[in-house]
């Protein structure tokens, strides 16, 4: 099932927000500074193109500085990466069929706007570690 769902949100949503992701990365790749967040946008561009069967954990050794950096990012690229998750979320609940894919859209705003200090895993290591 996660594998269908996978392909169905490639082609509705996953692939377009994962080109945002990817421009966002590029475009923070220019300056040197904010390469780190540039490594954020890309592994979570990449999370964003194939999201089913992976889930968001926070880094336990995550502080301040992570909290810092996400003011940082919010400014810089998150929050019209937010907006476009939601705005694929509200398109795909518009049809019965849709709905999973938009809770998964809108369970991608979150980490759209705090990316660091986060660490996507699979969901079989995490129920393996409950």
């Amino acid at each position: 099932m996660r594998t269908v769902l996978n392909i169905i949100w490639l082609v509705l949503s996953g692939f377009w927000m994962f080109l945002g992701y990817m421009l966002a990365g590029v475009l923070l790749c220019i300056p040197i500074i904010t390469i780190p967040w540039a490594i954020a946008s890309f592994r979570v561009g990449v999370y964003a193109l194939w999201p089913f069967g992976r889930t968001i954990v926070d880094k336990p050794s995550s502080g301040v500085g992570s909290f810092l950096g996400n003011v940082i990012w919010v400014i810089l690229a998150g929050w019209w990466l937010a907006i476009g998750h939601i705005v694929t979320g509200v398109a795909m609940c518009i049809t019965i069929i849709g709905i999973p894919l938009g809770i998964a859209s809108f369970r991608l705003v979150p980490i759209s706007l705090m990316p660091l200090g986060k660490d996507i895993v699979r969901t079989d290591a995490v129920r393996a570690a409950v």
